[in-house]
């Protein structure tokens, strides 16, 4: 049984190893939670290569210790050549899934590296350079790195939908064949697209050489994308939404991530009475409230430049009150409505200074668009086939709109003075993942890694899964299933650490400088603390 890690100089958590001690490395050399945040960030782009990378988006909550908490929106537009008629005129009903056609969003990941940079040295006083911060990536990139059984895994599972795709079979099957666990992966022109950006900086990926050879490789694999969709492209900063929850102040992303909807789920299950964890009560009023947010999410979340609605109108009391009035105790709501799936990975870090990061980076489905360009070595997210091509649809495409996002980091601010950074992978499992790692610790009192190790379920769909009933683990009383059948719920039970239950992590700092990690053992991480 893994136990929680505890520390009190500094600690990073993240859902592969070599992540984790990249940004450990950083910390133990003075660097704050932003720079480690960004060395563990390059880093876990190319030791999880099927997960995220530079070709797609991220987001940031930074907290420092004035309370204040900021964040950071890297989410690529749509491409101007992008539109309904685009795809329609090629005799699509859909954007499809896999291939360069669904290349068309801007990959934002490195422009979040940038603006945290940039904040770093602005308000943190980071002094560390970029050869530092993306020395781990640059290496691991160069001399490779050992497949894990997840890549061996999506990479045979998905080949048929992938193996089409400009470039995916050179980088990702260099014998043939899909690479057995363990097997060394190489990404070399990987490696030189990062030295090249330590060489001329960050934004050369949207605004100098790197990014005129990007929309060349774009160009020619038959994405959408030009060269002017790089160069209008930069991240924004943005300020969270909150909610309390039973005192506690806890922070998620705005639109157009489904943060709102990990915001509402809590909310609504705080006002439900559960008094303990890994009970009927406890499974079916959290799946219920997951119910509700959803309903939300999905008739009005997109970008916030489209939505009629205030997003933080529904975090109102008289909202909320409402939602969980709708709840039935004994009863569940009929399901499935609309789900959304993608691939993920969760970062945090916190420094001996109490500023922490909750941090979330992806190419949306395992390997994305499965598009890897010629010269940089880049996968190409997939994220924009969440647009519909329904001109009636709240998530419509238009040129230069920003995809929805089921991508949200969360972080609380605990009422007795403890900050904690925690998230997870599993596109709609992601809300639901928070919600059970906060509810079990702040709110029923488990300890860190029990939260995170705990049995867990899915509502919906998550990357790599059609299904969207409840798939739940197998480490629960037996009274537990026998209830929820009984009360309406769809169940299906799966393995005692299945995978599809996503890559979750937590990291909490006491005020008096304590600092606790978890790190899931689903994943192939550590929380790492020194």
């Amino acid at each position: 049984m893994l136990q929680t890690v505890r520390s009190y100089r500094g600690m990073m958590t993240a859902p592969h190893h070599l992540a984790s001690q990249a940004g450990l490395r950083v910390l133990q050399e003075g660097g704050n939670a932003v720079e480690a945040m960004i060395a563990a960030a390059s880093t876990i782009a190319v030791v999880y290569p099927h997960m995220n990378g530079l070709g797609g988006d991220n987001f940031w909550l930074v907290h420092t210790p004035d309370n204040k908490v900021v964040g950071i929106d890297a989410c690529g537009a749509a491409a101007a050549n992008a539109s309904i008629d685009f795809y329609k005129d090629q005799g699509l009903a859909a954007i499809p899934s896999r291939g360069p056609l669904a290349a068309l969003t801007v990959g934002g990941a490195v422009s979040g590296w940038q603006a945290a940079q940039a904040y770093s040295s602005g308000k943190l006083g980071g002094r560390l350079p970029l050869s530092r911060l993306l020395e781990d990536a640059i290496y691991y990139a160069r001399t490779g790195i050992a497949v894990t059984a997840t890549q061996a895994s999506n990479t045979a599972g998905k080949l048929d939908e992938l193996a089409a795709s400009p470039g995916f079979k050179e980088l990702f099957l260099p014998t043939g064949a899909p690479p057995r666990e363990g097997a060394k992966f190489i990404n070399t022109r990987l490696s030189n697209t990062l030295e090249q950006l330590v060489k001329t900086g960050l934004d050369d990926f949207y605004r100098g050489e790197l990014a005129s050879s990007l929309a060349t490789d774009l160009t020619a694999a038959g994405s959408p994308l030009r060269l002017a969709d790089l160069h209008r492209h930069r991240a924004l900063m943005v300020t969270p939404l909150q909610v309390n929850v039973a005192g506690h102040r806890v922070f998620n992303m705005p639109p157009p991530t489904q943060g709102l909807a990990s915001l509402i789920l809590l909310a609504v299950y705080d006002r439900l009475g559960v008094q303990g964890a890994e009970t009927f009560e406890f499974v079916h009023n959290l799946v219920e409230a997951t119910k509700r947010a959803f309903r939300v999410r999905d008739r009005h979340l997109t970008d916030p430049a489209y939505m009629d609605r205030d997003p933080s109108s529904f975090l109102q009391n008289p909202a909320l009150d409402a939602m969980a009035a709708d709840v039935d105790p004994a009863r569940a709501l009929p399901w499935p409505d609309l789900s959304q799936k993608g691939d993920t990975v969760w970062l945090g870090a916190v420094d001996a200074d109490g500023r922490a990061v909750s941090f979330i980076q992806s190419i949306y489905w395992e390997f994305g668009s499965g598009t890897v360009l010629k010269q940089s070595g880049i996968t190409w997210q997939n994220r924009g086939t969440s647009f519909s091509l329904d001109e009636n649809h709240h998530n419509a495409l238009q040129p230069h709109r920003r995809p929805f996002h089921t991508i949200q980091p969360a972080l609380a601010q605990l009422s007795d003075g403890r900050v904690m950074p925690y998230g997870t992978m599993g596109g709609e499992g992601q809300p639901q993942t928070q919600a059970m790692i906060f509810a079990r610790h702040v709110l029923h009192g488990q300890n860190l890694q029990q939260a995170v190790t705990a049995p867990r379920w899915l509502l919906g769909r998550t990357w790599g899964s059609e299904a969207t009933n409840i798939r739940i683990e197998n480490r629960f009383d037996g009274a537990v299933y026998k209830a929820l059948i009984k009360a309406g719920h769809d169940i299906d039970v799966v393995g005692d650490f299945d995978e599809v239950m996503g890559h979750a992590g937590a990291i909490v700092c006491h005020p008096d400088g304590l600092l606790e990690g978890a790190n899931d053992p689903r994943s192939d991480g550590q929380a790492n603390g020194f």
